[in-house]
């Protein structure tokens, strides 16, 4: 037990110093200003080149989705989440060993492959569990409350991306965690693959009209995840256009839904107009279900 509250303790001390350092020493590796930087160009778009030309600029809950954006890619993980995962996979990693014998998860080493082969590879196999992934989230009645944060919201935009109840941080890197780990991936790697989507993420949220033509059919976009949050949907559906960054998964399994423009459609969920509109009413939310 006391192996575990040191893990914990140096989590948390690890990633406080990681922060700081992140907020108070700018560089080409940093990811604190990589996301500001990034949305900073995508909000600029949406402002230059806005598709609803009458949503205002500072759309509604605009900076509660900011806030959204730092609570869940650093703030969350000083709460606690950095150092409670590191604990969870060193016991994991300790079960392992104990039990099954093993000691090393990765069955595929890409280590020697080129550089591009990896990042190709951990993007593709990445894109592939958080389709899956998100399809729970959808069609899980209890993951579906957690989800219902995301849909919440009633104006596109880039920081929309970012809106989304901590719960499904835990759900996602708790799926991910098994078959990326197996593969022996980078951090590197990792960091690259992020940013990409990072972007991409924010692009589809965006206020823009982004045509991509015969790419549409791989790669997600504002025009196919305005439907995704379509307030009406298909008729016995629990939800359309799944894809975060790639929408092949979707066309793959027929899960695509586009049949107009969308441009103004509603957004959100049947009674949406009543859910809570502040960040710890709504982090609350799913816990007070009847």
């Amino acid at each position: 037990m006391e192996k575990y509250v040191e893990i914990f303790l140096n989590g948390y001390r690890g990633y406080a110093n990681y922060l700081w350092k992140e907020v108070m020493h700018p560089h080409w590796g940093n990811y604190f200003y990589w996301l500001i930087g990034i949305s900073l160009v995508v909000y600029g778009l949406e402002l230059l080149f806005p598709w609803r030309k009458n949503q205002p600029a500072l759309r509604r809950d605009f900076w509660l989705d900011v806030f959204y954006m730092f609570f869940n890619f650093f703030l969350f993980g000083l709460v606690g989440y950095a150092a409670v995962s590191d604990v969870v996979v060193h016991a994991f990693n300790d079960l392992l060993a104990g039990v099954f014998g093993v000691r090393n998860l990765v069955a595929i080493n890409v280590a020697n492959l080129p550089g591009w082969a990896q990042l190709l590879i951990l993007f593709v196999v990445r894109d592939f569990i958080q389709w899956n992934t998100h399809r729970l989230l959808h069609r899980v009645p209890q993951l579906w409350e957690f989800h219902k944060v995301h849909h919440s919201v009633l104006q596109m935009g880039f920081a929309a991306h970012l809106r989304y109840h901590f719960v499904e941080t835990l759900v996602y890197r708790s799926i991910e965690y098994i078959p990326l780990a197996m593969i022996g991936f980078g951090i590197q790697e990792f960091i690259i693959v992020h940013l990409f989507t990072l972007t991409i993420g924010h692009l589809n949220h965006a206020n823009i009209y982004l045509p991509l033509g015969p790419l549409q059919y791989i790669f997600n976009s504002p025009q196919m995840h305005i439907w995704h949050h379509a307030k009406e949907l298909p008729e016995g559906s629990y939800g359309v256009n799944y894809g975060l960054t790639l929408s092949i998964w979707d066309y793959l399994f027929k899960t695509v839904w586009m049949p107009t423009n969308g441009r103004d459609i509603a957004l959100g969920f049947p009674k949406v107009e009543k859910y809570p509109h502040g960040f710890f009413s709504q982090m609350i939310k799913p816990f007070r279900r009847s």
